[in-house]
């Protein structure tokens, strides 16, 4: 998931759409720090700075790229640019901070335009540098046209259940469509390949260790990149971290779980206000959003787009408000202006009315930003999942266990259960996926590295936290944060020192140390 590190929302389409063709080479992993044959040209480039392209991109924000392999098992036989950026240290540098910001499919260049103020402590010692990963914004974008429409729809209400091969088909239409739109790029997508770009984007900035910030998702590529280069970590902070072992199923499962806690703990908080739209009793409140969906998913509500605004775009956009409690006083405002008027804007900040492009040529080199397709988050957020979980049911499993799974889902979250199953049902039709993190990913041989954990986020449990540094081993220190919100970096100020510490002057806290919760935002 994204990291909301910034109480700007980004308007994204929530609905996940999926990816075909995404068959890792398990060949050509590196069992050394050193590059493998035939990658020496792809270590010997440096980045050359300029402006960065597009609207109110910050003046002391330079861009520029790094070109990496299309494919690390025969690189000679295409390459693809990804689009970097660096705020320069304030004063002495003593090197690069890498960031990612999560998703996966979020744009490490736009974030940290947006979000650069959160970082500027870092810049007391750091170069702080964002990326697009391969696939991602600017860096040879995935897209999936207009599929993800149609299979969202099969894959939503009853009939799905009593026609599963319908289900199915409609599925792998979809992944057709997503190969059509997304070009060469798409077999050779996902994390194992994502951190080996990390690999060559820390050489071509100069450093010979891996300094790095990753929220999220980004705490999956910070372990991978651990795992396959231990002795190029320097000083890692994983914050809101993902699990290594769990089956897209079971995450599914969790997330829902975690965003109903966290969607129960907004309306606690908004039924304390006068003006909550859903009044002032904490389980009628429940009650009437779960009604909300159902109407709007029965009669949707026209939008400005054209498009309809339907309960599964009115989950979407809860589950993007549920990320920071900094968010929780626009969510309501917006659900008010939904109930009240009959107004769908102030959702649509947090998840757009279904729009997209029309469909790109796949490109190698640098996309220009406005011809990023607005489907490019959603299309990587699902071509990097599936590219890395190994497990692909047959059809007759898929159809004989789609009712048990809806049950599942449904009794997980009586509101964001149908949403995160449909996620899950969107693998289907594509390769399997590398088995490299889950059975690989673990004991790493590497410096201490500090994972945050936060108690309260809705995308990545606690208990992510505590397996995944179980699983990582000795280098493993976890800080307990005691707050709410997904990540803790841009939420608590504790949490924020401490992580600044560490990177700067590579001070730990002490092994399942915490932080208190920061003070609740004020009810609008």
């Amino acid at each position: 998931m994204l990291a909301k590190l910034s109480t700007r929302p980004s308007v994204r389409r929530c609905a996940v759409t999926g990816a075909a063709g995404l068959a890792l080479l398990g060949a050509g992993l590196p069992a050394a720090d050193d590059p493998p044959p035939g990658l020496s040209r792809f270590y010997d480039q440096k980045v050359t700075w300029s402006a960065c392209a597009g609207p109110d991109m910050p003046k002391d924000l330079r861009c520029g790229k790094v070109t990496v392999p299309l494919d690390y098992a025969a690189p000679g036989k295409g390459t693809l640019d990804l689009a970097v950026a660096r705020f320069r240290a304030t004063g002495e540098s003593r090197g690069s901070v890498l960031l990612n910001f999560g998703g996966p499919g979020g744009q490490g260049v736009g974030q940290l335009a947006v979000a650069g103020k959160e970082f500027m402590g870092l810049t007391n010692g750091y170069d702080v540098v964002g990326f697009d990963p391969r696939g991602v914004g600017r860096s040879s974008p995935v897209s999936c046209g207009n599929a993800s429409g149609g299979a969202l729809d099969e894959t939503d209400g009853d009939a799905a259940v009593a026609e599963p091969q319908a289900v199915l088909e409609k599925l792998r239409e979809a992944a057709a469509e997503c190969t059509e739109h997304s070009g060469p790029v798409l077999p050779h997508i996902g994390t194992v390949n994502a951190a080996r770009d990390l690999d060559v984007i820390r050489d071509a900035l100069g450093d010979a260790k891996l300094n790095y910030l990753g929220f999220s998702y980004g705490s999956r590529l910070g372990a991978v990149y651990a795992a396959q280069f231990p002795g190029k970590v320097g000083r890692m902070v994983l914050d809101g971290v993902d699990t290594l072992t769990e089956p897209l199923s079971e995450q599914g499962l969790v997330s829902a779980q975690s965003q109903q806690a966290a969607l129960e703990n907004f309306l606690t908080w908004c039924t304390e206000d006068i003006a909550c739209p859903f009044g002032q009793n904490p389980r009628e409140a429940r009650e009437d959003v779960v009604r909300v969906v159902e109407s709007l998913d029965e009669d949707p509500v026209p939008t400005d787009f054209g498009e309809a605004f339907s309960g599964q775009d009115f989950v979407g956009a809860l589950a993007q408000g549920l990320y920071s409690r900094d968010l929780w006083p626009s969510l309501q405002r917006a659900i008010a202006q939904l109930l009240e008027d009959g107004d769908t804007r102030g959702l649509e900040v947090f998840a757009s009315g279904g729009v997209t492009l029309p469909p790109l040529r796949p490109h190698l080199g640098l996309v220009d930003p406005e011809d990023v397709p607005l489907d490019n988050l959603p299309a990587a957020l699902m071509a990097v999942n599936c590219a890395d979980d190994p497990d692909r049911p047959a059809a007759a499993q898929v159809a004989r266990d789609l009712g048990r799974l809806r049950t599942r889902y449904e009794q997980a979250s009586p509101v964001f259960g149908r949403y995160r199953l449909t996620q899950v049902l969107m693998c289907y039709g594509r390769p399997k996926g590398t088995a490299f993190i889950r059975d690989e990913v673990k004991d790493v041989d590497t410096t201490r590295m500090l994972l945050v954990g936060t108690r309260g986020d809705p995308a990545t449990p606690y208990r992510w936290t505590v397996e995944t540094a179980e699983r990582l081993g000795s280098s493993a220190v976890v800080l307990d944060n005691r707050g709410e919100g997904h990540t803790g970096y841009g939420s608590s100020k504790c949490v924020h020192r401490k992580v600044d510490a560490f990177l700067l002057y590579g001070t730990l806290p002490p092994n399942g140390s915490s932080c208190g919760p920061d003070r609740d935002p004020e009810p609008s």
